[in-house]
């Protein structure tokens, strides 16, 4: 009697499985059907969030839903991405992941909440663009040489903001004073928004910041354009040198931004977002935008995402320990 009850069971056990299929594959055709939300772990006015916004909302209009951005700010985008990667993976939270988040943190701070690799899967890559290094319109600082030459002679004088600590602006610095032999107080802020405006205010003496956030500023002229990470020139900014023209041979330095959600979100639902992004993405308005704003458009698949960031996370390890670099 038993053994036949066991049967039963299995046999029922057995007939729900194409069910339970199928009730699986019609949660995902059905998806979306509410409001997703999207995570910038930085405060508003950052290039993260701005990005965030541009596309958001048409991948809202595609998806046929709504895209509510929510910033979390924190510890250079590690509060946020902690926030994400605890998310149900429903496709219902996407995270925007940038070259702090999902490749310096984890060599930054000890006890990091999550881990940038195993905690996400990559949608996109959205593209890559240097810092520029900034200073106050009528800053007596003119040149890279300028700053340098101030730092040598009074070191640990000169202030340079941040979106945070670990964050691209934060690690350009580091390195920067690694390579030249000078010493600068690190000044971290919540966001880039914040900080740009103690630049433009005369609180902090620089900062180095991406095109998208420094662009603007550049242009109105709140802030004058003194060098350039990249190790070519920006079609955009053709008459500011790069660092290393500036007296800093080979140095490079390359920030990026990407879209993730938290592990275990149906491979169904990642196509289906990245194919969306990369429409949009892809559009010539979009293109023209990114550009403007100093960024290089990516068109990498999830899988070439993953490959490039196991590398990244890689390469800044080795970078952090030989500079020794240590948060306070």
């Amino acid at each position: 009697m038993k053994r036949r009850s066991l049967l039963q069971t299995a046999l029922a056990s057995a007939a729900l499985l194409p069910l339970l299929g199928s009730a699986a594959a019609w949660a995902q055709d059905k998806w979306p059907s509410k409001p997703i939300s999207y995570i910038v772990p930085f405060p508003a006015g950052g290039t993260t969030d701005i990005l965030g916004r541009l596309i958001g909302q048409k991948l809202g209009a595609a998806l046929g839903t709504t895209i509510v951005i929510e910033n979390k700010g924190g510890a250079g985008g590690s509060v946020g991405s902690e926030v994400a990667a605890r998310a149900p993976a429903d496709g219902y939270t996407l995270l925007g992941g940038t070259i702090s988040s999902h490749a310096i943190n984890v060599s930054l701070y000890p006890k990091l909440g999550y881990d940038p690799i195993k905690s996400f899967s990559p949608v996109v890559l959205i593209g890559s663009n240097p810092v520029v290094l900034i200073v106050k319109a009528d800053s007596p600082y003119k040149t890279l040489q300028d700053v340098l030459a101030a730092a040598k002679a009074k070191p640990k004088t000169i202030s340079s903001a941040s979106a945070g600590n670990g964050t691209s602006q934060h690690m350009t610095l580091e390195l920067l004073g690694f390579k030249s032999g000078t010493q600068f107080v690190h000044v971290p802020y919540k966001g880039s928004g914040p900080a740009i405006q103690d630049v433009i205010g005369g609180q902090v003496d620089m900062m180095f910041d991406t095109t998208v956030v420094a662009g603007p500023h550049i242009q109105s002229g709140k802030v004058r354009a003194i060098a350039v990470s990249s190790a070519k020139r920006l079609e955009s900014l053709p008459n500011v040198p790069t660092i290393a023209e500036s007296g800093v041979p080979g140095f490079e330095v390359v920030s990026w931004q990407g879209i993730f959600v938290p592990a275990g979100v149906p491979k169904p639902i990642i196509d289906r977002l990245h194919a969306e992004i990369m429409k949009i993405l892809q559009t010539p308005e979009m293109q023209d935008r990114l550009k403007s704003l100093g960024m290089q458009p990516s068109s990498m698949t999830p899988d070439q995402v993953a490959a490039f960031q196991k590398a990244e996370v890689e390469k800044w390890a080795q970078v952090i320990k030989a500079a020794g670099i240590k948060l306070e």
